[in-house]
């Protein structure tokens, strides 16, 4: 069975217009996405999936000196850029991460692809029962139920955020929650404003801008420090209807 971490990552931010390029230290936020996914053990391939837009050119020429593969499609159908890309590498299994996420961590995506293994599930993710702080999101999902979703989604969020469609038919497809042992969902980590990026900027630096800390090392450096979750406590979560 072939496990591909599919990296989506695209230039046109409404919020923070081209976030997945600007820097965290010396590297950008993609560079640490792609370096954080490798990590995982359970992941056979590693690509990025942009668009075909011109302005996604720096995201293909990243993916080059990443010396990660690069696959490009439909800049506002994501679903059927994550299926074709899919299709094109062989997945067996797709494990969904987004660029904006620079504080995604492996031991997580190996518990996401184990449990979905183990469960014989369709579709596992840490986001259906948010118990994690939010950046590290992480989807697995078979190949069939990615294919059936691509063939029967058919509204626009459903088409620009990929996995809606089988959220909203648990009786259709096997969807199994993966909760943390305590609930830290308040912990944002995910980059959609100014605020945001300060946040992970600073939380790097605080580990001399290496990329090899865990998400633990992570939270427990915000339990120590309360004013780093107050930079970016305000920002809420953009609609997944807005697009």
């Amino acid at each position: 069975m072939k496990v591909v971490a599919i990296i989506q990552a695209r230039m046109g931010s409404t919020r923070l217009p081209g976030k997945v390029m600007m820097p965290i230290g010396d590297k950008s936020m993609l560079a640490r996405v792609v370096s954080r996914v490798r990590r995982a053990l359970t992941v056979n391939e590693t690509v990025v999936a942009t668009s075909t837009k011109p302005q996604d050119d720096p995201i293909v020429e990243e993916c080059e000196a990443l010396n990660v593969a690069c696959f490009r499609g439909s800049e506002e159908d994501v679903l059927d850029r994550y299926y074709q890309c899919a299709r094109q590498c062989g997945a067996d299994v797709i494990v969904r991460i987004t660029a904006d996420c620079p504080m995604i961590d492996a031991g997580i995506i190996d518990l996401a692809v184990t449990t979905f293994f183990q469960r014989k599930a369709d579709y596992a993710s840490n986001g259906l029962q948010r118990t994690f702080p939010r950046g590290l999101d992480t989807e697995v999902l078979s190949f069939d139920a990615l294919k059936r979703t691509w063939e029967e989604a058919k509204l626009d969020f459903q088409r620009a955020h990929v996995t809606p469609y089988i959220h909203r038919n648990p009786k259709t497809f096997h969807l199994e929650p993966i909760l943390a042992g305590t609930d830290t969902s308040q912990f944002r980590w995910t980059v959609d404003t100014q605020e945001d990026l300060k946040l992970v900027r600073t939380l790097y630096a605080r580990f001399g801008n290496s990329d090899a800390f865990s998400w633990m090392d992570a939270l427990m450096l915000m339990k120590i420090d309360p004013n780093l979750a107050k930079i970016n406590q305000h920002v809420e979560q953009k609609p997944m209807q807005a697009g």
